[in-house]
């Protein structure tokens, strides 16, 4: 007799066959006071609580978010990851923020799943080349890898791209980030979830807040 299965039970029967998972982080109960509060578990959130206990030692720290770890705007976030930015304030903060990314899936121990696969703008116009030119040439005075591409260099490495006449955004060349790439930005949120969690961060979901109570010109609660 041949026994077929949904895919819905397959999947039960898969569920009901795993164990000894434990939760990516911890759920518990408000404390009654905290050395620091963090409202919001997005990516800066998470990675404020994150350093604060791994750099600082400060691990009595509530993180709030309305809803849920990677339910906001960073799970819908773009992947890409780059630090090609025409001013020195911008580069330097991209820059290190970059640098993070290299490593944070060891970091972490959570795979963030970054790709370094480069980082391609294309310029459509002789206009556009000469911005791209002058982008180019701060970026690197700026101390960040970039390079000037040529519609040569276009073409391999995006040789599907329509570069015939007919084509109805012509290449005239682009900027190019060889260390630019791409991570799943839900997963980043997770990864620091579960870091933070470990170190003795309590996140706290689906905790929105509403108002501030101020007194005397500060903040508290």
């Amino acid at each position: 007799m041949t026994r077929h299965y949904s895919a819905l039970s397959l999947f039960k029967e898969g569920l009901a066959g795993q164990t000894g998972w434990e939760k990516a982080w911890r759920s518990p109960d408000p404390k009654p006071r905290y050395d620091a509060i963090i409202i919001g578990g997005g990516g800066h959130g998470l990675a404020t609580a994150y350093y604060l206990a791994k750099n600082h030692g400060v691990t009595n720290v509530a993180l709030l978010e309305k809803g849920w770890i990677g339910g906001g705007n960073t799970g819908r976030n773009t992947t890409v990851v780059r630090s090609n930015y025409f001013y020195p304030e911008s580069a330097a903060i991209y820059g290190l923020a970059h640098s993070l990314y290299k490593t944070l899936s060891t970091d972490l121990n959570y795979n963030v799943m970054f790709s370094a696969r480069g980082i391609l703008t294309l310029a459509h116009s002789e206009a556009a080349m000469e911005t791209a030119a002058r982008s180019v040439n701060a970026i690197q005075v700026n101390g960040i890898d970039c390079e000037l591409f040529s519609v040569e260099d276009v073409r391999r490495v995006v040789p599907i791209y329509n570069f015939g006449p007919d084509a109805r955004f012509p290449v005239y060349g682009g900027t190019w980030q060889p260390s630019g790439g791409t991570a799943r930005h839900d997963a980043v949120a997770w990864g620091y979830a579960r870091a933070a969690s470990r170190l003795g961060v309590d996140i706290i979901q689906n905790c929105e807040i509403t108002d501030f109570i101020i007194e005397n010109g500060r903040c508290r609660g």
